[in-house]
């Protein structure tokens, strides 16, 4: 069933057209991405979806009955509290999105305090009845509406997201951009509406929430519209893409890999067609030119014939030129050494507060190393104490022989808001003239007036791209890289993914982008606090460090490894990586004798059987805790839906099973992502 659909949809500011004839639909449980270049109309389609932007022509439709929510790039609320939120916490802000229910909840309060208070406060028993029947249909609607579900979902995606108990008690004016950004991507998926917009949800997401963030939307019931530039997450969550490019739409089946397959041999076969065309007109042309040079009347008669087919011929339209895509090429100044960088026993924290500990390991030359993690445990910190903005609470980090380093900050703070795009990368290197430090720029995209913008008021991807245009003219031989892809559409990605594949120095860089990591990475290490991995050489640290055998595999070949290696903790053997990454059948502590590892393989043993029959216990009192609840549900709604005394105690009963269902629930998800 159609939820969804637009019909010659056009948008036009003036005289510019942002989107033309766009008409597609979408059904109840479809999940469809959206792509295209930055600045393509993504989020003006969004716009005119949600009715914040009127459409020049054409029309949207949603069914009837149907719901809408949207998560915009800019969030959910303001940037310092200005709308009356900032003093909430995360968890109370997420509450409020649902008003009705809050609502209903203190109005059965009211009620049943009204109920306990007896006949006597009620006046008589006739204004009882009448509350005992409020009460009735009220708690009935309250049930039917999510009212035992809502506060249970709202802490559950809080905490996929990366919301622990303190950080969910924190005032939202308190919380990053990014935090914020998780916080209203958490209000949206728990609104839960039938057609669910997102743009860019996957900004500020760590791998281990992106994974759960596929899975959910992946398996959400009603139908989702995602705009994004993650290929990888593209793959796994949609099963149609619509593709904007100058100004129109085309909806193809499938993900993005798919569609993108299927759009290049779209674009091969209009190709064709239209030079076929073109041929065939071009031959037509000839024929009628000759004949009408003989200048018989037979020739004219046979060459009028042939213009009239002509002028009826339809007419193949051109293919539209694909955007132009930037061109990158770094380039190295000179060789470094062959021992790039090397980091001994390095640990970072600030206050009472350990990022990680006992870091070990050498970057060698032309290694392309991705650094993994979690979001908080210092990636982007290990990227500053590397570049030499921070200094170690222990341990050395030293730079080899003629290393020279360029850095490209994700959050584009080398750049000067009030410069113009010219005069940023101009001042950066003087000696160049104007007409190649525009040269430069025309690589990423800035055209005529676009070099006079000031810095201030360009969109992140433009930022992106200036930030990569000056690290490009740099010429290092080493490039530190803290979130690369960030801001850049799909286009920009693969030109920045193929430059890097071909740059002939070294590279260090932090990216939650598996797409990206995929195709690049020849080492990966994923710093993981707490851990304590043992690395070969006996030093305990909060990291794994692994070298890739198949380059463009990756992040497919370390996921299966770092699989494979959690199974075998959970059995009678720790194996862990070497340090370098060479071999991952270094184990963590080798038994001196038979009998401690008899005792060893025995105390495993113990513990595995221990953990499962706990599993098993959870589960069971899961589904008796489940069945409780099912029943005081049936009951409130039926016999007790009269009977306020036995409402009020099973009312009581049901807030306690929820409580303890809730903590089985977290003990059987750490119990079981422990079993790998």
């Amino acid at each position: 069933m159609i939820v969804l659909s637009t019909t010659d949809l056009t948008l036009r500011f003036g005289t510019t057209t942002v989107l033309e004839n766009i008409s597609f639909s979408v059904d109840e449980r479809d999940k469809l991405g959206i792509i295209g270049v930055n600045g393509s109309g993504k989020s003006s389609l969004f716009k005119l979806l949600t009715g914040e932007y009127e459409p020049t022509e054409g029309n949207v439709y949603l069914s009837k009955g149907k719901t809408l929510g949207i998560l915009t790039q800019e969030g959910a609320f303001a940037e310092d509290g200005e709308d009356g939120t900032g003093d909430e916490c995360a968890l109370e802000h997420m509450l409020h999105a649902f008003p009705a229910l809050l609502r209903a909840e203190a109005e059965l309060e009211e009620l049943q305090k009204a109920l306990d208070a007896g006949v006597d406060a009620a006046g008589s028993d006739e204004a009882y009845d009448r509350l005992t029947r409020t009460y009735s249909a009220m708690h009935e609607k309250f049930l039917r509406d999510g009212g035992l579900e809502f506060r249970g979902r709202c802490v559950g995606i809080l905490r996929k997201l990366g919301f622990d108990d303190e950080l969910s008690r924190m005032p939202v004016r308190y919380l990053s951009g990014g935090q914020r950004t998780r916080l209203a991507l958490g209000i949206q998926l728990s609104r839960q509406p039938d057609v669910l917009l997102l743009d860019e949800p996957t900004n500020h997401l760590d791998i281990e929430t992106l994974g759960w963030l596929e899975r959910y939307l992946a398996d959400y019931a009603g139908c989702v519209m995602v705009v994004s530039h993650d290929r990888y997450f593209l793959d796994r969550v949609t099963n149609k893409t619509l593709c904007i490019q100058n100004h129109r739409a085309k909806l193809y089946n499938g993900g993005y890999t798919r569609s993108m397959e299927q759009r290049r041999i779209d674009r091969e076969i209009q190709e064709k067609h239209y030079r076929d065309q073109q041929k065939e007109i071009a031959r037509q042309e000839a024929y009628i030119a000759q004949q009408r040079a003989w200048n018989r009347e037979r020739n004219i008669i046979a060459a009028e014939s042939r213009q009239k087919m002509l002028d009826k011929m339809v007419r193949v339209e051109r293919p539209d030129s694909a955007p132009k895509p930037i061109r990158l090429k770094f380039t190295a100044s000179r060789p470094s050494g062959n021992d790039v960088l090397d980091l001994r026993d390095v640990s970072m924290g600030f206050g009472d507060r350990t990022l990680f500990s006992h870091l070990n390991f050498l970057v060698k030359r032309d290694d392309r190393l991705l650094i993994l993690g979690q979001n908080g445990c210092g990636k982007s910190t290990l990227i500053k104490l590397i570049i030499g903005r921070l200094e170690p609470t222990a341990g050395i980090i030293e730079a080899g022989y003629n290393v020279e380093i360029g850095y490209y900050d994700q959050e584009n703070q080398n750049l000067d808001p009030s410069a113009t795009v010219l005069d940023e990368l101009w001042d950066a290197y003087p000696k160049l003239t104007e007409t190649e430090v525009r040269g430069v720029l025309g690589q990423f995209r800035f055209v005529g007036e676009d070099v006079y913008k000031t810095v201030g008021v360009l969109s992140g991807g433009e930022r992106a791209r200036l930030t990569l245009a000056k690290l490009i003219l740099s010429k290092m031989n080493l490039l530190v890289l803290d979130e690369p892809t960030n801001h850049l559409d799909i286009d920009s990605r693969e030109a920045l993914e193929a430059a890097l594949e071909q740059f002939d120095g070294t590279i260090v860089a932090v990216s939650h982008d598996r797409y990206f990591i995929e195709k690049l990475a020849t080492r990966i290490v994923e710093i993981t606090p707490g851990a304590g991995i043992t690395t070969a050489d006996g030093q305990g640290g909060d990291f794994t460090d692994y070298r890739i055998e198949h380059v463009g595999e990756a992040y497919s070949e370390y996921r299966r490894f770092m699989e494979a290696r959690a199974a075998r903790q959970g059995g009678t053997s720790a194996t862990r990586p070497t340090a370098m990454g060479t071999t991952p059948a270094a184990t963590a502590a080798t038994p001196s004798s038979s009998k401690e590892a008899y005792a060893q393989a025995k105390a495993n043993a113990a513990e595995a059987r221990k953990r499962k029959n706990r599993i098993e216990k959870l589960r069971r009192d899961s589904a008796t805790l489940e069945a409780e609840l099912d029943e005081i549900a049936a009951e409130l709604v039926g016999p007790a839906a009269t009977d306020y005394k036995r409402a009020a105690e099973l009312d009581a009963r049901r807030t306690e099973a929820e409580d303890e269902l809730m903590a089985v629930y977290e003990e059987l998800e750490e119990l079981e992502s422990g079993e790998g």
